[in-house]
């Protein structure tokens, strides 16, 4: 049977060219065919494959977890952007990084994605899902939206804003971590809600759990109308009196990691944070003895 794997790449970078180059090379050499996807490429019109490469930022990985969400092929990124955050190496490392790829040589990590529903005034049902959030943003940038808040079943706050944002553990560290809200280790099933400019006094982020629904209406009385944009993608129109739904999906998206390293490793790496002084526990042990 022919192996095969999936490669996406961000279209508008030079630099993607060599890297693919790089990639398509190291996929033949280990005896894998190769496809590649375009910006406009459905998961209908693809042949089955087992592997899937992206080279790109966070935004071409969020791409390519459309074509591989509800299937078992991981994801492994190649980060030509400015964090990517998603991708797991760097353009250097890429022949090395797909020869193991072909040859097994990886752990599969699964995020959790979140199910969006976006109920209209008349009981029609609309449907999305999001790896990293779900963002609910006014139409009118001149006007607030006026919003009530509810989980699990029960009211909690209501407020007019400039929107929410709807964040799955992955997501904690894109739009809701601008917004104010706490980074979530990514083996953490929840979801976060982050308020946007909110006229209240209660306006902290959230963090619920896995089983909770949260629910955000559009008031009648609310000056401006709203969209649903998830993960920067797929965006659906809100009217005053919609209702939106969201919770922890039970369809993940897996990713290859080559790289054993714990997620405050990558935290650090990504962010460039200070830990200038850091002498560690077993140091200290080791200075007492």
């Amino acid at each position: 049977m022919t192996r095969r794997a999936l490669v996406v790449r961000h279209s508008g970078r030079p630099e993607a060219l060599d890297a693919t180059e790089a990639v398509l090379r190291a996929l033949r050499d280990a005896g894998v065919e190769t496809v590649t996807a375009s910006q406009e490429t459905t998961p209908d019109e693809l042949p089955p494959f087992e592997l899937a490469v992206v080279l790109g930022g966070d935004g071409t990985i969020l791409r390519a977890a459309e074509l591989t969400r509800g299937t078992d092929v991981p994801l492994l990124g190649v980060n030509l952007g400015h964090v990517g955050f998603l991708a797991e190496i760097e353009p250097a490392d890429v022949a090395t990084a797909v020869r193991r790829l072909a040859d097994g040589d990886y752990d599969v990590e699964e995020r959790s994605t979140l199910d969006v529903r976006v109920i209209d005034s008349d009981g029609s049902v609309r449907e999305c899902w999001a790896l990293n959030e779900a963002a609910l943003e006014k139409s009118d940038p001149a006007r607030m939206i006026e919003v009530v808040i509810e989980v699990d079943g029960r009211p909690l706050s209501s407020f007019g804003c400039d929107g929410l944002v709807a964040a799955s553990a992955t997501g904690s560290t894109a739009h809701a971590f601008s917004a104010g809200g706490p980074v979530v280790w990514p083996d953490v099933r929840g979801m976060v809600l982050v308020p946007l400019a909110a006229h209240t006094l209660f306006a902290r982020p959230l963090v619920m759990g896995p089983s909770s629904v949260l629910a955000v209406e559009i008031l009648e009385r609310s000056p401006s109308t709203a969209v649903v944009t998830c993960d920067g993608r797929r965006q659906v129109p809100v009217a005053r009196g919609t209702r939106i739904e969201v919770s922890v999906s039970d369809v993940p998206v897996r990713f290859a990691r080559l790289n054993p390293a714990p997620f405050t490793t990558r935290l650090v790496q990504k962010f460039d944070l200070p830990v200038v002084g850091w002498r560690g526990a077993h140091r200290d042990e080791e200075g007492a003895r």
